[in-house]
């Protein structure tokens, strides 16, 4: 079995996501994530905000949703589609 994780094309990715909310991660009050949300408001994943921004660069701020939504539509896990 293989460990490697396959992501999801971003038109299915774009497809299922409904929201993409920064929020403040319930285990480590001083964290935040991004919580991906269905079209029907089921929490699909998660990100860790840190490693999502540092996987962007140094983006402008004017540009920054765009690079950290189109970020996390590419990086949609395949088996977000079993839950």
């Amino acid at each position: 079995m293989s460990d490697e994780i396959k992501f999801l094309s971003v038109a299915e990715a774009v497809g299922i996501v409904g929201a993409i909310q920064e929020e403040e991660d319930i285990q480590r009050k001083d964290k935040r994530i991004l919580t991906v949300y269905s079209a029907d408001d089921k929490e699909l994943c998660w990100f860790d905000f840190e490693e999502v921004m540092a996987e962007i660069g140094d983006v402008p701020q004017a540009d920054r949703q765009e690079a950290v939504q189109d970020y996390v539509l590419a990086h949609i896990p395949d088996w977000v589609l079993e839950l």
